[in-house]
């Protein structure tokens, strides 16, 4: 690219701290560091004309993980690293209302729902008997029952006769998070600049020199928060996991409010503009699904068409309005990894599908490494 003097002097000439990615972690981390440093010039290099990744292209879940999601954490992490995590999911999510205000999320707390199939009755009956354990166990947290069973009164089929209710859960839309996250970063004077690749960098004494698909610069200090497409950059404990979505079209009279959780967390359900959003399968094939391509798979939209068809919504007429996915980080575990990577590069990636939930936190905790 043939760069002006005035291009490289406005964008690219003295930069501080550049940040790759321009999701949730990436805007919280430039957001952080501009408030502890205010004269510094931060530049974000996002690939996509949108945040590509997940945070436009989520369910707008604001939630800490169904019961079923924390038991089944609770087998490959202690009781302390399961409480720390929903502690950061909660903390999070207060810091990302805090940061932007409720009305410019939509945030709705209507509560979050888990369902249990028939066929998973086992299950059922475990989480009915740990809801006092796990209550009593995030009860510092909450500083109130967090777990309660209530009667099926969504009318939805082929499931258990009761839900496993949480009563703080809640909803948001994603769009106008991430449209209000920019706004708030370019009033500060920081940097995006989109359909940028970084394809390489090497860092030396002082600087990181950074190679992308149109252009060379050097920065101070350089900060990875790509999540699913870390290992394009990163050596680290992380893959990439696609999670494909449909919307309805509006339904009349719709009467399911709230965010539903179905099969340990694998699909997942919402009211949206009188619409039902739908999303997940990722279980049934996850050798396909770890891919950082943007696609549907025709088993997967299948399995989402017939659980709408025969659980969401049996006695109703609907048609699907659009399709899409997205891509998440995940690993071995839950933990983000949030470090220092050598003298003058950091990284916040493994969001494990709750970016919503712990981007911001994860932000702050990014700069606060520097």
């Amino acid at each position: 690219m043939n760069l002006s003097y005035w291009e490289l002097q406005t964008w690219l000439r003295n930069v501080d701290f550049t940040i790759v990615g321009s999701g949730i972690v990436g805007l919280s981390t430039a957001l952080q560091l501009q408030q502890k440093l205010p004269k510094a010039k931060i530049v974000i290099l996002e690939k996509g004309l949108f945040p590509q990744g997940a945070s436009t292209k989520n369910a707008g879940f604001a939630c800490f993980g169904s019961l079923s999601e924390i038991l089944q954490d609770l087998q490959s992490h202690t009781p302390d690293e399961v409480v720390a995590l929903v502690k950061q999911r909660h903390d999070g999510l207060q810091l990302l209302r805090a940061t932007l205000g409720d009305d410019n999320l939509s945030y709705k707390q209507l509560g979050g729902y888990e369902l249990l199939l028939e066929k998973d009755r086992p299950l059922y009956e475990t989480c009915l008997q740990q809801i006092k354990n796990i209550n009593t166990l995030l009860k510092p947290i909450f500083k109130a029952e967090v777990f309660s069973n209530v009667t099926n009164s969504f009318g939805f089929t082929k499931v258990q006769d009761n839900y496993i209710r949480n009563q703080f859960e809640g909803q948001i839309d994603t769009g106008k998070m991430m449209q209000a996250l920019i706004r708030k970063a370019q009033k500060q004077g920081i940097i995006i600049l989109n359909n940028t690749t970084v394809e390489s960098y090497i860092e030396d004494v002082n600087t990181v020199a950074i190679k992308t698909n149109h252009f060379e610069f050097s920065s101070t200090k350089l900060i990875i928060t790509t999540n699913g497409f870390a290992q394009q950059l990163l050596k680290e404990d992380i893959q990439p996991a696609r999670a494909q979505v449909l919307i309805t079209k509006p339904i009349q009279d719709l009467h399911i409010k709230g965010t539903f959780h179905l099969d340990c967390g694998y699909y997942y359900f919402r009211n949206i503009d009188n619409r039902i959003l739908l999303g997940g399968g990722r279980n049934l094939d996850f050798a396909t699904e770890t891919t950082t391509k943007f696609s549907q798979t025709e088993r997967i939209q299948t399995a989402l068409e017939a659980l709408l068809a025969g659980t969401i919504l049996p006695n109703t007429p609907f048609e699907i309005e659009h399709r899409w996915s997205g891509i998440m980080g995940v690993g071995a575990q839950k933990t983000p990894i949030v470090k220092q990577l050598s003298n003058h590069t950091y990284c916040g990636v493994r969001m494990g599908g709750m970016g919503i939930a712990i981007g911001s936190i994860i932000g702050k905790e990014v700069s606060a490494l520097i």
